[in-house]
């Protein structure tokens, strides 16, 4: 970024077409100038998220969104009103005078004010898993400045944690233990969260409003969402269940496989989901040779189409990753793995990558509804009174296709908890964020925005082989999706025209 231009010493009003920004300094500090409409701003160059650079993101209906993982912040108050990012970025006054734009002293960030409420809060709220649903749940009920008990049971035996990074960054070696969890230790003591760990919800009484634990302990709420996430797919393969062979959902299970790629030379990956054709690239860069083992023809062809899977094995390819498709793993016997086919590989160690599904056993035995997912309405709420949902096990009704979907996506799962929290509160907040990820694939990022399970034409502007390209997926004439190879602006426009034809109803 280019950093050279004083802020305050002004800059002509002409300069900053509607929507543009002007990345510059104040003193030390990076600083964008914004123009919107009318009213210039100034803030912090970079998202709270991963550090992007927000002069290259959009401005859209006084926020500015962020090229590379689409959270959004308020330019006015800096707040970050929508997740990835759940912390504020700095603001400047700006003044303007005749035609000439000045940025003076920082403004002292104020607490977003809470919306007024049509019902009464709950005396507590009870929140059922660690995970990205859960946490941005807590964060943002206490950001709406809720002062009633919260209290998260997390199965898990570490704090909530960033868990795209436990395959991406983390597992390569290039992110450190402490960057991982998504709050410092001290927060949940400051935000007033009590953190259960290492415990797991048995079932749910919702004419009592308690919920007990595997331990018999009780815990009484007065609302309750249920933010169990997704669990890996465990496949019967005869061997499967020596210490030689691995899964990766907690920071546990990638710290298990940091440990055992330390003292290894050779990998087989088995699945090319986006968990496991992460985890071979890590494995990679960490000079491990790599095998990948998955039944399709294709990587991701489900997916993204087969022009995208195809460019994907390409750069796994280019970087030494051996693929054998359309086979599957016979069985492992210490450092032997058999593929269907017959052949044989050399593994010191298998990582399992098949999927996920939903974890929805307690919503099962408790009577709520459950399709595939537990069955929530737009507003997040099962058929159970004060009970809600949100996150990787939740099927919602997405305005975007018209049908209830249940989507995997970290992103999502947060927006979804933010909802969820703001609807415990009385908001009557309608569920109906376009869903986006993003994947990892050594220098290659891919940005998705929308959902499409199915479609009948793909469309691809620029050159997938150039790795320059936006691909978009259509049904009947209507595009559903976007997926962005160097194109992360186009994504954020994507984004917002998937918004638009929400908001028409089309």
């Amino acid at each position: 970024m280019n950093v050279s231009i004083d802020l305050t010493a002004g800059v002509a009003a002409e300069t900053l077409a509607n929507g543009a920004m002007l990345a510059g300094h104040v003193g030390e500090d990076e600083v964008v100038l914004v123009r919107s409409g009318d009213r210039f701003f100034a803030i912090g160059a970079h998202c709270t998220h991963y550090g992007g650079p927000l002069a290259e993101g959009l401005v859209e209906e006084g926020c500015v969104r962020c090229p590379w993982h689409h959270a959004s912040f308020d330019l006015e108050t800096g707040e970050a009103v929508r997740a990835p990012a759940l912390n504020p970025i700095t603001c400047w006054r700006v003044e303007k005078r005749g035609e000439t734009v000045f940025v003076r002293e920082k403004i002292s960030a104020a607490a977003p004010s809470a919306r007024k409420r049509t019902a009464s809060h709950p005396s507590s709220v009870v929140i059922i898993g660690g995970g990205a649903a859960g946490l941005a749940a807590a964060e943002m009920l206490r950001r709406e400045a809720y002062q009633g008990q919260i209290t998260i049971i997390s199965a898990d035996v570490d704090p909530p944690v960033d868990r795209p990074n436990l395959s991406k960054d983390y597992l390569s070696g290039q992110a450190q233990d402490e960057w991982i969890p998504l709050w410092p230790a001290e927060f949940y003591a400051e935000k007033r969260v009590e953190l259960t760990l290492s415990a797991r919800a048995k079932s749910i009484d919702s004419s009592a409003r308690t919920v007990e634990l595997e331990d018999g302990s009780r815990r009484e709420y007065g609302a309750l969402l249920i933010a169990t996430g997704a669990e890996p797919v465990h496949l019967p393969i005869p061997g499967a269940d020596t210490g030689r062979v691995f899964y990766l959902r907690t920071f546990a299970d990638s710290r298990a496989i940091v440990e055992r790629a330390r003292s290894s030379r050779r990998a087989v990956v088995i699945g090319a989901s986006f968990i496991g054709l992460e985890v071979a690239a890590s494995l990679r860069t960490r000079g491990l040779a790599v095998d990948v083992v998955a039944p399709e023809q294709r990587p991701l062809g489900r997916v993204m189409g087969a022009e995208i899977g195809k460019l994907v094995q390409t750069i796994h390819e280019e970087h030494g990753v051996v693929f054998h498709l359309g086979e599957t793993v016979k069985s492992i016997a210490g450092e032997i793995v058999t593929l269907s086919g017959g052949n044989t590989l050399q593994a010191d160690f298998v990582v399992v990558g098949a999927g996920v599904r939903p974890s929805i056993a307690i919503a099962e035995r408790s009577g709520l509804t459950v399709d595939r997912g537990i069955v929530v309405n737009e507003f997040l709420e099962t058929n159970a009174a004060g009970v809600y949902a949100a996150g990787d096990a939740v099927r919602w009704p997405d305005p975007h296709t018209g049908e209830k979907i249940r989507v995997e996506h970290w992103v999502l799962a947060e927006r979804m908890g933010q909802t969820a929290a703001k609807n415990i509160l009385g908001a009557r907040e309608r569920f109906d964020a376009v869903p986006f990820f993003w994947s990892q694939h050594y220098d290659v990022n891919i940005r998705y925005v929308g959902h499409a399970e199915r479609w009948d034409a793909i469309r691809v502007d620029g050159s997938l082989e150039a790795r320059d390209a936006s691909v978009s997926f259509v049904r009947s004439g209507r595009t559903l999706a976007v997926a962005s190879i160097s194109r992360d602006r186009d994504n954020l426009k994507a984004e917002v025209e998937l918004e638009r034809i929400r908001t028409r109803g089309s």
